[in-house]
């Protein structure tokens, strides 16, 4: 451990490394998964979803089975207010994936994107509506300049921009429910995926009971790359889980735009989706957004180590700590 000056203490530093690599790897697989979905092919979006959950289900089992977890079932079951919560996010991560996958093998990578780019702004503005949170007038802007954003991408499109639009608020949804919840990582996507289970292996026998699936009649590869499905979703939820503990929630927030950015580069570089002047001008809005909403962050950030740093301003007659204090306040 480093000490600094005044006593306080600093997280050791080969963690924070760690935890800064273990990030990295989360953000980077999440962000070059459009390169693996259409290697399912000839299975549709649909099946491939169906494999996504029944085998995230399976590799979640093993490491629980590996690294178990005494009791966590059983504390889970007497609180069925988790588990509704656990319930609906399985829901919604199933259109989040659904909705993903659908738009990776259909040529919309570039709007896969804009949905994970524009998803902390949505994730903000669901904390007003559902929170009761506050916003200050810079937050403020940064919602608004998106908005602009969006208005500009549906006339570009032709239409509202709903890939992006239902990935945002699919994970806002998912996202609120996980805290609702507060499960671990690997016991939520049990929940999860174990809710979706019966309906994905449902879908899967109807398959092949009309002689439409592709698992097993597409050769031994297609079925590999089927089932590894699960490992491509439970790894890097391994290694955000790594870097979670790590280092700080501010490092991560700037870490989570790595995905979008390399899903960005896929769409125009490797899938060659077309960028008209009026899509690049509603991408560079978005940015915008999300350099103003960072810089909102680093700012309060900054205010608020300083006054745990000052501690309270000294107080006078006749006036409390919080009014001394409310000046300085982020």
């Amino acid at each position: 451990m480093i000490i600094l000056r005044g006593g306080r203490k600093l997280g050791n530093v080969d963690e924070g490394r760690r935890g800064l690599i273990f990030g990295v790897l989360a953000y980077t697989t999440w962000g070059i998964l459009p390169v693996y979905w259409p290697l399912l092919e000839p299975a549709g979006s649909v099946e491939i979803l169906a494999h996504r959950i029944i085998w995230s289900l399976v590799f979640v089992a093993v490491l629980l089975a590996i690294r178990p977890r005494p009791g966590w079932w059983s504390r889970l079951r007497e609180q069925p207010r988790s588990m509704r919560y656990l319930a609906l996010a399985g829901g919604s991560i199933a259109i989040n994936w659904g909705t993903y996958i659908w738009a990776v093998t259909h040529g919309h990578v570039v709007e896969s994107a804009l949905g994970y780019y524009i998803n902390p702004l949505v994730l903000v503005l669901a904390g007003v509506v559902v929170l009761r949170e506050r916003l200050n007038g810079t937050q403020w802007s940064a919602v608004g300049i998106a908005g602009v954003a969006v208005a500009i991408l549906t006339v570009d499109y032709g239409r509202p921009p709903w890939v992006a639009l239902a990935l945002a608020a699919s994970f806002t949804v998912y996202a609120l429910c996980k805290k609702q919840a507060s499960a671990g990582a690997l016991e939520s996507l049990a929940v999860e995926t174990g809710v979706l289970f019966p309906l994905a292996l449902a879908y899967l026998g109807w398959l092949e009971l009309t002689g439409t699936a592709a698992f097993g009649h597409a050769g031994w590869g297609n079925a590999l790359l089927l089932a590894s499905a699960g490992v491509a979703t439970g790894v890097p939820l391994l290694f955000f889980a790594a870097a979670a503990t790590r280092v700080s929630m501010t490092a991560l927030g700037i870490m989570q735009y790595i995905a979008p950015t390399l899903h960005f580069l896929l769409g125009i570089l490797v899938f060659a989706e077309p960028m008209p002047p009026a899509r690049w001008a509603g991408f560079c809005l978005v940015w915008l957004a999300l350099a103003v909403f960072t810089y909102d962050g680093f700012r309060r950030r900054r205010r608020l180590l300083a006054l745990r740093e000052n501690g309270p301003a000294p107080t006078t007659p006749g006036v409390s700590v919080e009014k001394s204090a409310g000046a300085r306040r982020p």
